[in-house]
């Protein structure tokens, strides 16, 4: 490869089989074939769990995808789920191998994939910043000379010298972010797992791998489906759908052909792999969301936001609220809108909701809702049973006639209009 490329993929496919993963004993493979043989239900499938569909079958993830990433590039990989951005990012970071074609690094590779990769939970924040640097080639003097830099950075100097496992799903994100941009390495890899950190600290992350881009000439690879962090981080994007490469270029461009995406696509967001608190009971879970008919994503200010709420039983008798709290583009809360009635269930008995969320009081622009069940006393205090970050993302186009809304100054709020109800003219 060139000096100046980076990262270079050549007609690089990742095929899977459905059904095919090696995770069940011999008892339960054979429990499984008795039912087959029955026409029964799988015995082994957990409460809610459905059984795989087409299994043996083949799946292409990736399909011939071809492209190269310079020094000092901060590219964005956008599309919608399922299209096959995680899949390709850990075919860059080895995790995994291709099916076909090539994959090619000039430098060593800094990344975050998933919550707590890269740690050992039983070494301590300290311990675990020696033993990633120690991977990347650093000796002991140059880490020594990083730690405290990467440690203030992290936000975590309190439990540096605690072990991991007893960390937070954010105190981890703070710190392995902090671990990858600031050890010695070309190229950083990100997926969306910032969505488990603070908004502050989000913010943060966005402008030190802008710095890392810009004035450190490193490569910046990063995984998201908000739009604004995109703007802020990157000056390329790679539209994924389906496996296949179908736009790479210019920001704006290649936003563009993610929302019309979405325009004919529906959406589906999957909560079974997001960190919760421990302290949450999980009495009712959630489970994901639809929004069947993916141009709803995007309404027009005053319209109706439709989506499908899927929930989860775990206990009889649960009966919970519902809020969704919803974040600007910038990451502050501008408000919550509460359902108007509680939902309950019996234990394993699954709950998808239809629910409208009205756009009228919203300013054009892109929000972040965060979903939360909970439980109210006869005092009005609230309990969290589950609470997912981020739920659900949308945009609010501008209505027909509207005027133009300045942010900055107005808000993100817009209340109802001022009802003019006499004018009186004195002469």
């Amino acid at each position: 490869m060139e000096n100046n490329i980076m990262i270079k993929a050549s007609g690089v496919s990742k095929e899977y089989r459905l059904g095919a993963i090696g995770g069940t004993t011999l008892r339960e493979d054979l429990q499984r074939l008795g039912a087959k043989i029955r026409k029964k239900e799988d015995p082994t499938l957990r409460i809610g769990q459905k059984p795989v569909k087409n299994a043996g079958e083949k799946f292409l993830a990736l399909n011939d995808v071809s492209f190269e990433i310079k020094k000092g590039e901060a590219v964005g990989i956008i599309g919608h789920n399922g299209a096959g951005k995680s899949t390709l990012l850990k075919l860059i970071t080895r995790v995994t191998a291709p099916s076909s074609g090539f994959i090619g690094l000039n430098g060593r590779v800094a990344s975050m994939l998933e919550v707590g990769t890269g740690f050992h939970p039983e070494l301590t924040g300290r311990e675990n910043i020696y033993m990633n640097g120690a991977i990347l080639g650093m000796s002991r003097k140059e880490i020594d000379g990083k730690i405290g830099k990467i440690i203030d950075f992290s936000e975590v100097r309190q439990f540096i010298d605690t072990p991991v496992k007893r960390y937070s799903s954010g105190m981890y994100v703070k710190l392995a972010f902090s671990v990858a941009a600031h050890l010695d390495s070309e190229i950083v890899i990100m997926d969306e797992v910032l969505a488990v950190g603070d908004m502050a600290f989000q913010k943060k992350c966005i402008a030190k791998m802008r710095e890392a881009a810009e004035t450190e000439g490193r490569t910046v690879l990063y995984v998201s489906h908000n739009m604004n962090t995109i703007r802020q981080l990157c000056d390329r994007v790679i539209v994924l759908e389906k496996g296949r490469i179908i736009f790479d270029g210019g920001v704006e461009e290649g936003i563009g052909v993610y929302m019309k995406q979405n325009d004919r696509l529906s959406l589906h967001y999957d909560y079974t792999g997001i960190s919760r608190a421990a302290a949450n009971s999980r009495k009712i879970e959630l489970m994901g969301l639809d929004i069947p008919d993916g141009s709803n994503a995007s309404p027009v200010r005053g319209e109706d936001l439709h989506f499908i709420l899927h929930c989860r039983a775990n206990e009889n008798d649960s009966s919970v609220g519902i809020r969704f709290e919803i974040s600007n583009s910038s990451g502050q809360i501008i408000g919550t809108s509460l359902s108007d009635r509680n939902i309950s269930g019996k234990k394993g008995e699954m709950i998808d909701l239809d629910i409208s969320m009205n756009t009228g009081n919203f300013s054009p622009g892109r929000y972040k809702a965060v979903a939360v069940l909970f439980e109210s006393d006869e005092n009005g205090s609230q309990a969290k049973i589950d609470r997912v970050e981020p739920a659900l993302f949308f945009e609010v186009r501008e209505a027909p006639g509207d005027i133009n809304w300045l942010h900055t100054w107005w808000g993100d709020v817009r209340f109802n209009e001022m009802q003019i109800t006499d004018i009186r003219i004195n002469r």
